[in-house]
């Protein structure tokens, strides 16, 4: 694990959320990937070191994709959401990551 390169506090403001819908759990199915909100200003190595320092697993890849905010109708107003950061974290063979089970312990 390369976790020495980056500070503690850094990693542990990487990760924001699981994305947690159909699509991402085909995915997790299918691929073995598990997929994370993250910060706009993560980088792919960052999101491996992070992912590995809280859930004790092994990162084979990381991959990532920029979601454009949503175009919204505030009153008579149009506004616009955040852009965001979505990374897909491919696990090596055998790792999972269980959502259910860590939010309990």
């Amino acid at each position: 694990m390369s976790n020495q390169k980056f500070s503690q506090e850094r990693l542990m403001n990487v990760l924001q959320a699981p994305q947690l819908s159909e699509k991402a759990t085909f995915i997790s199915e299918k691929y073995e990937q598990v997929i994370f909100r993250v910060n706009s200003t993560a980088t792919k190595p960052e999101i491996k070191a992070a992912v590995e320092l809280m859930f004790k697993v092994d990162v084979e890849s990381v991959q990532v994709a920029l979601v454009k905010g949503k175009q919204k109708r505030f009153g008579k107003f149009m506004g616009q959401r955040k852009d965001w950061k979505k990374a897909y974290v491919c696990l090596t063979l055998g790792q999972k990551i269980n959502f259910s089970e860590s939010e309990q312990g």
